[in-house]
């Protein structure tokens, strides 16, 4: 024999739930009396008290380690990379001559990229530095800091300084500069205490041959050892990386012409297959002339 439950009214589930949220004769409050909810805050305050206080431990005990101005791991940039200005979207500089929009964009890019290079500049923030050896500042027990760095002035770039140019670093006359900088590497002593500079070339024999002559800033495209090493850009505040500018006098027209541009240093593999930018950089050249 089935018995049928008794459906409760509206007001009836109205009460009961009522009673359930305050009972007034046992004075509980949803099930619970005032030291058993007391008891349940007491224990969720100091179990999560804990786990902020470990967590707290352990983010300041993994920071003790951590430098705030050398990176712990740079396993991954032990081979500097080479790349160009003005910046360009996958490395094609492309100049049309008779257009000046095609390459003042470049020219504003470059510009601004040069600011810092400024002679002015250099001499107020930079040290006169003695060429041909490393500048190393060490600790010595001591934090020095900041580090100064070598004044790499922008008249070094010669006919590719853009002070004083009419043809715009070149651009508007078809015979563009293009500027190569390394990648920075804290603690890198490039060069391996000899001499180094960087050489362009045409990648095929094509582009060899389209590439006709060019000249670099500073001569042969030395790079010297004064501006080495990099201390990371807390430690290194005026840093400015040293350059070297390509200034192509004669590039065949309206043809592509593939160039790479490689440091040549004891210590920097320019040869790494897997590694396109290792110690190297490839771009395309455009001149269009109508």
């Amino acid at each position: 024999m089935v018995i049928q439950k008794e459906k409760k009214s509206c007001g009836q589930v109205v009460e009961e739930w009522k009673e359930f949220v305050w009972n007034p004769r046992t004075h509980q409050f949803m099930g619970r009396t005032g030291t058993s909810w007391a008891f349940i805050l007491l224990f969720y305050l100091v179990f999560y008290g804990f786990l902020t206080a470990m967590f707290t431990l352990t983010m300041w005990v993994m920071l003790q380690t951590v430098s705030d101005h050398t990176p712990k791991y740079q396993d991954r940039l032990a081979t500097p990379g080479l790349m160009i200005r003005p910046k360009t979207e996958n490395l094609d500089v492309i100049v049309n001559v008779s257009d000046t929009e095609s390459w003042d964009q470049h020219v504003q890019k470059l510009n601004k990229f040069l600011e810092p290079y400024n002679d002015s500049i250099q001499a107020q923030k930079n040290d006169v530095c003695r060429p041909g050896r490393y500048y190393e500042q060490p600790d010595n027990g001591v934090l020095n800091y900041p580090k100064r760095a070598c004044q790499f002035n922008r008249t070094q770039l010669g006919d590719c300084s853009g002070i004083g140019d009419p043809t715009h670093y070149g651009y508007s006359t078809g015979q563009p500069c293009v500027f190569i900088k390394m990648n920075r590497v804290i603690n890198f002593y490039a060069g391996a205490n000899q001499s180094m500079n960087v050489t362009c070339v045409g990648k095929r024999d094509e582009d060899a041959e389209n590439l006709g002559n060019f000249v670099m800033f500073p001569a042969n495209g030395n790079i010297d050892l004064m501006y080495f090493p990099y201390y990371g850009k807390k430690f290194h505040v005026n840093y400015t990386q040293p350059l070297v500018a390509v200034k192509f006098l004669n590039v065949t027209p309206n043809v592509d012409v593939n160039v790479e541009c490689r440091i040549n240093a004891a210590n920097i593999a320019t040869d790494d297959e897997r590694d396109k930018f290792a110690g190297r950089v490839a771009f395309k050249l455009r001149i269009n002339k109508t």
